[in-house]
């Protein structure tokens, strides 16, 4: 079967489409970025219409670059930056208020207080998620009461609630569909990822109208056809899933105990550990990998704020560097024997610490630390960071030590030599980086293929997924423990700080 796939890519501060033929070979590509608006210190929010525009902006503008009409797409997949909410009018499609990001702080003291009455076990046994404002249902919550009329609206069945993909779809399709994925259901706090459906006793607790609720299909499921009208034919559009779970199966980590690491602004980490959830004891989150043919895949994640972020701090407020590209040689150059380490908690540490008001901290200064030591302090605080997730799957998940123990890497900070060098050796495994590196995007695409019977089966998948680079450990195992050891100390320091 023939035909090209269109893979629409709404992420935090960009959308992309990028278009794949039948073999997922990547055709063409077009982005567009848009405004970020932060309201109050903490809140971070996004035009929904914005995200529209840029995202059918993209579309139609890759399709004019490729040469083909939209009636030669086979199928459209859509991934997309998770958590974030928006609320809308069912009749006109109007958003009542920005979209809140995942980013945004505004509900921590709602998720204090609920952590304080106990609730907290039984979100993370129905949701594998932690109480945090990362998540949708405060978020969700915070709009039903903060803007007038909403409520009211939504118990009348008069709203639509979604995340980012749902949006799109519903919009796609000329608000003939309010569907979302099972990924992305999974981040939202309301969904029992056991039981696979919206749950009662979370929807209750956060005072949720299930009116407002989409349906939730499998990954490669029917999500409807685009009206004619968008894009100048109907296509059916078969493909969905969050950006971190999209990128786990672009990477082809369809078996238990392959992991993937998406090295951005931060780093998600994401292990496929099968058909079984597992309860994190380490803070990690359990969450959905992916569902397909009705069974769901289950993933133990960890979130990582600040990877490549640290870098742009380099740049943009210290001034030690001019370009990103400046780093892996600087690294090279330093002096090993500095013991200089970066805390990069700029906005608190993630997994496996959760600790939102926590600060960075650069420490163990001497006099001979320069730009180049603290240069390559900002890459290690890269790999020290993810061997702290590492340690917390392995804990959670033991399994792990029995596989190869590969870790699948993407993203823009993967293309770091000397990061991706010093990943492998604070894992003592081997890194594996693709030839495509657009495995977001492919992911989607991959599920839109699958969804329209166009795309071959996981195994094959997995077989024709190629290497770019092989990163192997070189570092001995008292180096890594030296390493380990100081960072523990920093970590511990910050902690401290935060009192």
């Amino acid at each position: 079967m023939g035909g090209l796939i269109l893979s629409l890519d709404q992420g935090t501060t960009s959308s992309r489409a990028l278009l794949f033929d039948d073999q997922l070979n990547l055709r063409a590509m077009a982005q567009e970025e848009f405004a970020q608006i932060y309201p109050h210190p903490g809140w971070v929010e996004h035009d929904a219409d914005a995200i529209l525009e840029t995202s059918l902006a993209c579309a139609r503008r890759v399709l004019e670059k490729a040469g083909v009409a939209a009636s030669e797409l086979a199928a459209i997949g859509v991934t997309n930056q998770r958590e974030t909410v928006v609320l809308w009018d069912r009749q006109t499609g109007r958003p009542l208020h920005h979209a809140l990001v995942w980013q945004d702080r505004r509900t921590s003291e709602l998720c204090q207080k609920l952590a304080s009455e106990g609730h907290g076990p039984l979100i993370a046994e129905k949701t594998g998620l932690v109480l945090d404002p990362y998540f949708s249902a405060t978020k969700l919550k915070w709009l039903l009461d903060e803007v007038p009329g909403a409520r009211a609206a939504a118990e009348r069945g008069a709203l639509c609630f979604g995340t980012i993909e749902c949006w799109l779809i519903w919009h796609l399709t000329g608000g003939h569909s309010h569907k979302t994925d099972a990924t992305n259901a999974s981040r939202t706090m309301l969904y029992n990822i056991v039981d696979g459906q919206w749950d009662e006793d979370l929807l209750a607790l956060f005072d949720v109208p299930p009116a407002l609720l989409p349906e939730v299909v499998d990954c490669d499921g029917d999500f409807g056809v685009t009206a004619a009208s968008v894009l100048g034919a109907q296509v059916p559009i078969r493909g969905a899933a969050g950006d971190q779970q999209a990128a786990l199966i672009g990477q082809a980590c369809f078996e238990p105990g392959q992991m993937k690491a998406t090295y951005g602004t931060g780093c998600f980490a994401v292990l496929n550990i099968g058909a079984e959830p597992v309860v994190s004891s380490s803070n990690l989150l359990t969450t959905l990998a992916y569902q397909l043919d009705g069974k769901r895949t289950y993933a133990l994640e960890g979130s990582i704020f600040i990877a490549g972020a640290a870098v742009q701090w380099l740049r943009d407020e210290v001034g030690l560097i001019e370009a990103a590209r400046e780093c892996d040689q600087l690294a090279a150059s330093s002096n090993l024997d500095d013991p200089v380490c970066l805390v990069p908690a700029f906005t608190g540490l993630g997994a496996p610490y959760w600790r939102a008001n926590a600060r960075g901290a650069l420490m163990n200064l001497t006099r001979g630390t320069g730009r180049a030591e603290i240069v390559r302090a900002t890459l290690e605080s890269v790999g020290l960071q993810t061997y702290d997730l590492y340690q917390a799957m392995m804990k959670d998940w033991p399994d792990l030590a029995k596989t190869d123990r590969v870790l699948r890497v993407d993203g823009g900070m993967s293309a770091s030599e000397w990061t991706m060098q010093f990943v492998a050796d604070m894992l003592d495994c081997p890194i594996d980086r693709p030839q495509l590196a657009e495995t977001t995007a492919l992911g989607a695409a991959y599920l839109a293929g699958r969804g329209a019977g166009l795309c071959p089966d996981l195994g094959e998948f997995a077989h024709d997924w190629a290497v770019d680079k092989r990163f192997e450990p070189v570092l001995t195992a008292a180096e890594r423990a030296c390493k380990v050891e100081r960072w523990g100390l920093a970590v511990a320091g910050v902690l401290a700080a935060e009192g």
